[in-house]
């Protein structure tokens, strides 16, 4: 969304991003191909559309493993909010390179026999009681029909019909098809690799993904600090808050307040975006509006309400300033309630009251 909340479709960073994408994937499958064919000697044997397989499959790995590091790494660094603001497009491109790579083995290893291709690949391997011969491919089937249901409801489109929690809870399967690629990964092309990258890679891959979530999710339930005042949490010193900016405080019950400096007034909204759940602590205050690092929705800081003719709200919270230190009150007052914000000296703080976002 931009400045006037005016929808966003297609911009010149996006294309720029999507640009960059495609010489990426370029680059990457031309030099996975080149370095396969004349260093590997395992792939010796095998024919050009066999090392294009496993080209696209590597590459849609590693696509769908940064795709879920994108969250957890954006809690920590601002470097990575272009890619937050584009994980949809990343999310579409991975399908896509997951399909090219599901027909090719389709039309490779199944498309030469009188039985239909997709027949042929689910009953070539009925082995589902031996591990070792399980039928990987059928893991690799599922986590693409999930992969092609989030692809295809990717626009807001679905989100608005389908209602932010069923969207959400349908998108979160990108979790159940990345457990469901290492399986068929583990299960499938390990087992006959002999080359040890294969295995680096998915044991890489997967622990940091499992890493990186574990260790901001202990950090997002880390509660508030203690209050000297009873029943108000601590925030921060005003010096510490930076403006247009947030500090996310987390009471021990309710969700996560996002508490926002802009200049020298301080407001307290709920931390959760009503459009997709996104985390507006993580956003900063475009032209007055709180804006949400995950696709621009915005709200007003002083009553939580979105810009007309938008009509969601989000709760507010009472601040309230005690010797250079902000405090929050742990009751949200009903969504869209105007509360007046607590006024700070210009001179407090680094940034004096000025805004520099």
């Amino acid at each position: 969304m931009s400045h006037d909340y005016k929808a966003v479709q297609w911009t010149p960073f996006k294309k720029r991003f999507d640009l960059w994408l495609l010489a990426g994937i370029a680059l990457y499958l031309v030099i996975f191909v080149a370095l396969s064919l004349m260093l590997g000697n395992d792939t010796a044997s095998l024919h050009p559309i066999q090392v294009v397989i496993r080209a696209l499959g590597t590459l849609a790995f590693l696509f769908l493993t940064f795709i879920l590091c994108i969250g957890p790494l954006a809690r920590l660094t601002d470097r990575f909010k272009p890619f937050l603001y584009n994980r949809r497009h990343l999310g579409v491109t991975t399908f896509l390179i997951a399909l090219l790579h599901a027909a090719l083995v389709v039309m490779w290893y199944h498309g030469f026999s009188e039985t239909n291709p997709l027949v042929s690949l689910l009953i070539s391997n009925p082995r589902y009681d031996s591990l070792a011969g399980f039928p990987f491919e059928s893991l690799g089937l599922i986590a693409l029909i999930i992969m092609f249901l989030m692809a295809a409801t990717s626009h807001d489109f679905w989100n608005a019909n389908l209602g932010p929690g069923v969207w959400k809870a349908l998108h979160m399967g990108v979790y159940i098809s990345y457990a469901l690629l290492i399986a068929h990964i583990a299960l499938g092309a390990i087992q006959f690799e002999k080359h040890p990258l294969y295995v680096v890679l998915l044991c890489a891959g997967s622990v940091t993904v499992i890493g990186l979530h574990i260790f901001t999710g202990l950090a997002a339930l880390r509660p508030a600090q203690s209050s000297p005042l009873e029943g108000w949490l601590k925030v921060a010193p005003v010096d510490e808050m930076e403006d247009a900016r947030a500090k996310i405080v987390r009471p021990t019950d309710g969700e996560a307040i996002a508490v926002f400096r802009d200049g020298n007034k301080v407001s307290a909204v709920s931390n959760v975006c009503r459009h997709q759940g996104g985390p507006l602590g993580e956003g900063k205050i475009i032209d007055g509006c709180i804006t949400c690092p995950w696709h621009g929705f915005q709200y007003r800081m002083e009553d939580g309400r979105s810009p007309p003719p938008f009509t969601e709200k989000i709760a507010t919270y009472m601040t309230k300033l005690v010797d250079g230190v902000i405090y929050v009150s742990p009751k949200p007052a009903l969504p869209g309630t105007k509360l007046e914000p607590t006024l700070i000296p210009l001179e407090s703080g680094p940034n004096q009251g000025k805004i520099n976002a």
